[in-house]
């Protein structure tokens, strides 16, 4: 499908493999470059408010969730940038199988914003030797997820575990259930949920003040450009003995576990379940049917679809309401995006500010009605344009309906995209604030993104029983 006409389809490579990194799409990156060292300062006695925090995986994600903390990011001179880090976070280990590629990095570069952090390659020894902690950020292969998350939950301490939850809903229920049993926090990484853009567009403009009207449809994708598997660098590769410790036949299932059916569910999984949670967001519940269509049409070393596109329903008071979703992985047309149809307009939004983020009303009729959403400050005032059409200026088709005004959303997330996420998670902790993705609510959209590769296996639609949205 084409992408919105004020779409810009054409980001510069270094701005797309950020937004990549920022959704935890790249599999392994170089670690931001370094700030001029810092002397450490001496280690000062825990505070009420100080949270102790490690980290297991620190391959991509796990890098964008710790400079999330640090409010680090790369800036157009390729050094590193620092805003305001989330407050009171004391780093104390970081693990990784990968020792030397990944965990010995992250301690230096930590030890430079003053976090004494110890590194390790098994969790189960750092969680034996670290006695101080209070949270773990999870950020290994889906995979792992369920494994390092419930030792962690049984340890006493909180988690925030990266999406997907895990790679079978077998996994992912047991993390709802060992978070129940120990009765500590886990918040699963649908970022969005906490985006104070997505929050402001979706509760307040659609679902409190229904600025759409009657929402009638939705459409999401993610496409990106083909690309080979991640081939490593030789002095970083790991014995065949520790590969196999670890669960792993090879460096390149390592690098790129999301491929194989083992350790990941592809890129429906992978990306789709950013977007699909949208949908259940936006209607107020959970899917009732999907049908899809894939395949690995493209490439021959990969065990996963290169392509899906799946069609879901909803059963609403209002009625039945439908959603698409397409993921490629051989064209990046289009970009990633977001689209909630109803009678009075159209909501477009993306975590990526240029891929635009308005609302579009349905007729001129409606785009008067909402100057009152402007002088509340929802929304702001269309850009001026220089000449507006009118069915003088073009040859007006009557199967063709005129375009209306374009209004910009009033609310902007000045921060990396996963800091407000973290920060809510870390009140959590700190103040009881409720979590915006509870293990239960995540394990919602893992059942609607498994289902739709099920779907594409079985080559028919499938229905959902409510009974399956409960762990």
């Amino acid at each position: 499908m084409p992408p919105p006409a004020s779409f810009d389809p054409s980001l510069r490579r270094r701005e797309f493999l950020a937004s990549l990194a920022t959704t935890g799409l790249l599999m392994s990156l170089p670690a931001w470059p370094d700030l001029p060292a810092l002397e450490p300062t001496p280690e000062r006695p825990k505070s009420k408010d100080d949270i102790h925090v490690a980290v297991i995986g620190y391959g991509a994600e796990g890098r964008v969730l710790v400079d999330s903390c640090l409010s680090r990011r790369p800036n157009k001179n390729k050094d590193a940038s620092q805003g305001d880090p989330i407050q009171g976070l004391r780093f104390k280990a970081v693990c990784d199988i990968r020792l030397e590629a990944c965990a010995l990095p992250a301690t230096r570069l930590l030890k430079k914003y003053h976090h004494i952090a110890n590194p390790y390659q098994d969790f189960r020894e750092m969680l034996a030797k670290e006695k101080d902690l209070d949270a773990v950020i999870v950020a290994s292969p889906d995979w792992m997820h369920a494994e390092h998350t419930n030792a962690c939950l049984r340890a006493g301490l909180h988690v925030y575990c990266e999406k997907e939850m895990a790679n079978s809903l077998e996994k992912a229920r047991s993390m709802v259930l060992a978070a129940r049993e120990t009765g500590k926090l886990l918040q699963i990484g649908h970022q969005r949920r906490s985006n104070p853009r997505y929050r402001h567009a979706i509760d307040t403009l659609v679902r409190q003040h229904g600025i759409l009207g009657r929402l009638t449809h939705a459409q999401a994708q993610w496409n990106r450009s083909a690309a080979p598997f991640e081939v490593s660098a030789s002095k970083y590769d790991l014995d065949q003995s520790v590969l196999e410790k670890y669960g792993y036949a090879s460096m390149s299932e390592l690098l790129n576990w999301r491929w194989y059916r083992k350790y990941g569910g592809g890129p429906l999984v992978d990306l789709g379940s950013h977007q699909i949670d949208l949908f259940s967001w936006i209607f107020g519940c959970p899917p009732s049917s999907v049908v899809a269509v894939g395949g690995n049409d493209t490439y021959v070393d990969r065990e996963w679809h290169d392509n899906v596109m799946a069609h879901y329903e909803f059963k609403t008071p209002e009625g039945i309401k439908r959603a698409s979703y397409q993921v490629l992985t051989t064209s990046q047309f289009g970009g990633f995006y977001e689209a909630f149809l109803g009678l009075d307009g159209t909501l477009v939004i993306s975590e990526v500010v240029s891929r635009g983020n308005y609302v579009q009303a349905d007729n001129k009729e409606v785009e008067k009605k909402w100057e009152q959403w402007i002088a509340k400050g929802y929304l702001k005032a269309p850009p001026l344009q220089i000449k507006k059409a009118t069915t003088k200026d073009v040859d007006a088709d009557v199967r063709v309906s005129m375009p209306a005004g374009t209004f910009p959303l009033a609310v902007e997330l000045n921060a990396l995209a996963h800091v407000p996420h973290l920060e809510n998670f870390f009140d959590a902790i700190r103040h009881g604030t409720p979590l915006n993705c509870p293990a239960e609510l995540a394990f919602e959209t893992a059942v609607a993104v498994f289902k739709a590769n099920e779907a594409v296996a079985a080559g028919r639609r499938l229905d959902f029983k409510p009974d399956e949205f409960r762990a």
